[in-house]
């Protein structure tokens, strides 16, 4: 065997070598980067159940019913143009849908707290027959049972000072009844779209140890816990539109939001529900 020969077959036995391990990195490398899906036959041979999903879409509708109930904060007050959150949802969804929207009613009223709105609801058959015709149900409710529209959560006679412990101990009981409410608005018209507004903090500028905004966030997660079980229901969070803004979003009572507030709450609606 010649010396040229020998050193060929050495050289063609590198090259093939060299190949297989360029092939070998390829295939893993496409592995790594593209794996295949391991099939089971037993759980592919099984019929797969299908759900048909609730249409929530205003889109294809001729027109948009709403109905709220609540608080003051539905009711509008501390708008002076009168049309609070509601009527500028109204009036925000008929210009982005190009239809009619009706506010067919508005339940809400001032100083409302969560055992207000259940003895309502099962005092008034109205109130479950309207929601049962809406296409948007907007409610807002917690924040009179938090904070009592200013009163007792202050420390002192001359209200300095932000005392939270007051509200706290509110928390669990409101929370249940807001777990009723929502359950019998979800009942009452299971295809509408149920928009919770969430509480912001109108006393976060008193607060200098923002432990009244612990409050408020553990009372918005508890609010998401149970909105999220149901499928058309949405929370419309505000923490963060009053948080940096509360003398420019607030009226001259330091509770409700101005007309500018309820603007900001109303395309925060808009934008969740659309």
């Amino acid at each position: 065997m010649s010396t040229r020969f020998l050193w060929r077959t050495v050289g063609l036995a590198a090259l093939l070598s060299t190949l297989l391990c360029i092939f070998g990195f390829v295939y893993a490398f496409n592995q790594i980067i593209f794996p295949k899906k391991a099939v089971n036959p037993d759980v592919a041979a099984a019929p797969q159940e299908t759900v048909k999903p609730v249409k929530t879409s205003f889109a294809d509708k001729e027109k948009i019913q709403i109905v709220a109930l609540g608080d003051s904060l539905t009711a509008g007050t501390g708008d002076l143009s009168g049309r609070g959150y509601v009527g500028q949802v109204k009036e925000m969804l008929g210009k982005q849908f190009g239809k009619p929207v009706f506010v067919l009613n508005n339940f809400a009223i001032p100083g409302f707290r969560t055992y207000d709105v259940l003895k309502d609801m099962d005092a008034k058959q109205d109130i479950g027959k309207s929601i049962a015709q809406a296409d948007l149900v907007l409610l807002t409710i917690g924040g009179n049972d938090l904070f009592e529209g200013g009163q007792g959560i202050f420390n002192g006679q001359n209200e300095e000072g932000f005392n939270p412990a007051a509200a706290a101990g509110r928390v669990p009981e409101a929370l249940k009844r807001l777990g009723q409410i929502l359950d019998t608005v979800a009942k009452a018209n299971p295809n509408a779209v149920i928009a919770y507004v969430g509480l912001y903090h109108p006393f976060l500028d008193l607060d200098e140890k923002r432990e009244g905004s612990l409050l408020i966030q553990k009372w918005n997660t508890a609010a998401f816990e149970m909105i999220n079980k149901y499928p058309n229901m949405v929370l419309i969070p505000t923490y963060d539109l009053f948080e940096l803004n509360l003398n420019k979003y607030l009226y001259t009572d330091h509770f409700h939001p101005n007309q500018d507030g309820y603007e900001r709450i109303a395309e925060r609606v808009v934008q969740v529900v659309k």
